[in-house]
């Protein structure tokens, strides 16, 4: 009998990742079925290693954009917020200019 779970990703980034690792568990009982005799262990690793570096580095690329993305935003909303800022575009003044006046 088939055991269904249902399971919630919160985030977008979650969602692909859980459908990475349900399509990499999907390859992997199709390899072990297609296995020879005595070769099942040989071919599950095999395909274990390859397709555990490619999901662990595409974790890591999804998770390290997620933090560029949000520092983007952040500073995007910082840029906006300070340029928008009553109006003002320029800092105050504080010294008068030190030339002489012409003669």
């Amino acid at each position: 009998m088939e055991e269904r779970t249902t399971l919630v990703a919160e985030t977008p980034f979650q969602r692909l990742m859980m459908e990475r690792a349900l399509a990499m568990a999907k390859e992997m009982e199709q390899a072990g079925n297609a296995a020879a005799d005595g070769r099942v262990l040989d071919e599950l690793e095999t395909l274990a290693m390859a397709r555990g570096r490619d999901f662990t580095r595409g974790a890591l690329e999804g998770a390290l954009q997620l933090q560029v993305d949000e520092l983007e935003k952040k500073l995007r909303t910082a840029a906006t917020a300070d340029a928008a800022k009553d109006g003002v575009t320029k800092g105050p003044r504080h010294a008068k200019s030190s030339r002489r006046p012409a003669m």
